[in-house]
C-alpha cells in the first residue's frame, strides 16, 4: 500500500457511479449494481450505462448493428428511477480515444445535470467503466471509489495501452479501490492509497428457492430430456473455452449441454446435436434455469481476465445446489472442497459424469453463503467509506427536486 492514505473529510449526499455495463440489457447481477442498489436504500445513487472502452467493430454487420440499436435505445430512456433512489442513464457519448477527448467538457455537464436531478449536488463518485477517467475531479466529488473487479486491459476488443492508462489515472486517484480478487489486490497494493478486498456475494434467498423447486422449469428446457449440464454467462473468447467445451461435449454424447447467455462467438462455432444455445436471459429467470441444470459447469479459458476475475456465478450456482465442474482459477481457492476442478476434456467429462451421480452437500453449501449474501457485502463496502472519514450527509439537498419514472420509461 502506498505510505501515503488521504483523508477526506467532506460529506457527500449520493453516489455517481460510472457503471461498467447498460443497466437495460445485461445481467443486473454484476457487482455494481448489486451493492449499489443496496446503498440506494440509504442515499440517491445515479447509475450512469457504460460510456463503453471502445467504438464497436463494424467488421461483423449484424453484431454492429445491434449494439447501436441497444446503445440509442438506452439513450431514448433518459433519466430514469429504476427503483426507489435508485437512477439510470444513458449519456450522449463517443466510446474509445475519441470518446476521451469529448468527455473533458460534453459528459460531465450531462452527469452533473442528472445527478441533481436525482437529488445528489456533492457525490461520491464510483467508477467501474476505465472511460470515466476523463471525469476525475469534473463531478465535484467528495471522493472517488474505484471499483477493481474486471481485468479491463486484458478486455481483448479493447486498445490496452488507453485503457491501461485509464486504469492507471484512476488508481492514482482513487481515495478506496475495491477488489474482489485479493491476488490482484496483492499485486497493486503498491500503486494505490487505500484498499479493501470485498468479494462477490450472492442473493441466496433467489437461488435457494429455485434450487428447491419453488420457481417452475423455464418453457424453453421443457423439449430438453435426458440429464442436463448448463452454464449461464457470457459466452465470450476472453474468458470462455470453446475448444475445451466442443471436447467435452463430444466425449458426452448422452447429455445434454445447455449455454444461456449471450454469445460473442462466431456463428456456428458449436453445431453439436446435444449442445442447445439458449441465449441471454433477464436475472431474474437466472435462477430457475441454473436450477433446471443436474450439473453446472464453468469451462474458463488460462486468460489474464480468467485469473483476475471472481466469477459472481459461482456462489451463485452452490446456493442452487447442484454439483459444479470448473477449470481452475485463484479465486477458487476457498471453494474447491465444494466443486471438482479438471484441467483437460478428459477429466472435465469424467468429473461430469461423477457429478451427475453423486449426491451434493445442498445445506452445508448453503451455510458456508450465510454470510456471502451481497447485504453482507453492501455492509463491508459502506464501511470502507466510511474509514475514508467521508460519510453521507443527508442534509444536503440540491433546490432541483428528483425527477420519477412515469408509467411508460418504467415499462420500456
Amino acid at each position: 500500500m502506498a505510505a501515503s492514505i488521504r483523508t477526506v473529510e467532506r460529506a457527500f449526499d449520493g453516489i455517481i457511479c460510472m457503471g461498467g455495463q447498460d443497466w437495460w440489457y445485461h445481467n443486473r447481477g454484476h457487482f455494481d449494481l448489486q451493492i449499489l442498489r443496496r446503498l440506494a436504500r440509504h442515499m440517491p445513487v445515479l447509475f450512469v450505462n457504460s460510456i463503453g472502452v471502445r467504438m464497436p467493430s463494424a467488421s461483423d454487420p449484424a453484431l454492429f448493428a445491434a449494439r447501436i440499436r441497444r446503445k440509442l435505445k438506452s439513450l431514448a430512456r433518459g433519466l430514469v428511477e429504476a427503483e426507489p433512489g435508485f437512477f439510470v442513464f444513458s449519456p450522449l457519448v463517443v466510446p474509445g480515444s475519441i470518446g476521451a477527448r469529448l468527455s473533458h467538457w460534453a459528459l460531465a455537464p450531462q452527469i452533473r445535470f442528472a445527478a441533481r436531478r436525482a437529488g445528489i449536488a456533492r457525490p461520491l463518485v464510483w467508477m467501474h467503466c476505465p472511460a470515466g477517467a476523463a471525469l476525475i475531479g469534473r463531478l465535484g466529488e467528495a471522493a472517488l471509489v474505484l471499483e477493481r473487479t474486471d481485468l479491463f486491459e486484458a478486455y481483448p476488443e479493447g486498445d490496452p495501452a488507453l485503457i491501461g492508462a485509464q486504469i492507471g489515472a484512476l488508481k492514482a486517484a482513487a481515495d478506496l479501490v475495491v477488489y474482489c480478487n485479493a491476488g490482484l489486490a496483492g499485486d497493486e497494493q503498491h500503486e494505490v492509497r487505500r484498499a479493501v478486498v470485498v468479494d462477490h456475494g450472492v442473493d441466496l434467498a433467489r437461488f435457494a428457492a429455485a434450487g428447491d423447486g419453488k420457481t417452475p422449469i423455464p418453457a424453453d428446457l421443457a423439449g430438453i430430456r435426458g440429464a442436463r449440464v448448463g452454464f449461464v454467462g457470457g459466452i465470450d473468447a476472453h474468458t470462455f473455452d470453446p475448444d475445451l467445451f466442443r471436447a467435452v461435449a463430444i466425449k458426452l454424447p448422452q447429455v445434454q449441454f445447455v449455454l444461456v447467455g449471450a454469445c460473442s462467438l462466431p456463428d456456428g462455432w458449436c453445431r453439436l446435436p446435444n449442445v442447445h444455445l439458449l441465449g441471454r436471459k433477464p436475472y431474474e429467470e437466472v435462477a430457475a434455469y441454473m436450477a433446471a441444470m443436474d450439473c453446472l459447469i464453468m469451462p474458463w479459458n488460462r486468460s489474464d481476465w480468467i485469473r483476475g476475475c471472481n466469477p459472481i456465478k459461482l456462489k451463485e450456482y452452490l446456493a442452487v445446489g447442484r454439483p459444479v465442474v470448473s477449470t481452475d482459477f485463484p479465486a477458487l481457492a476457498p471453494w474447491r472442497d465444494l466443486v471438482t476442478v479438471a484441467t483437460d476434456a478428459e477429466h472435465f467429462a469424467s468429473a461430469i459424469e461423477r457429478a451427475l451421480v453423486t449426491r451434493f452437500p445442498v445445506q452445508a453449501a448453503r451455510r458456508r453463503l450465510l454470510t456471502e449474501t451481497w447485504d453482507h457485502k453492501a455492509t463491508e463496502v459502506l464501511a470502507a467509506i466510511a474509514g475514508l472519514g467521508c460519510a453521507p450527509q443527508s442534509a444536503i439537498r440540491p433546490d432541483v427536486p428528483p425527477v420519477r419514472a412515469t408509467p411508460a420509461q418504467s415499462a420500456a
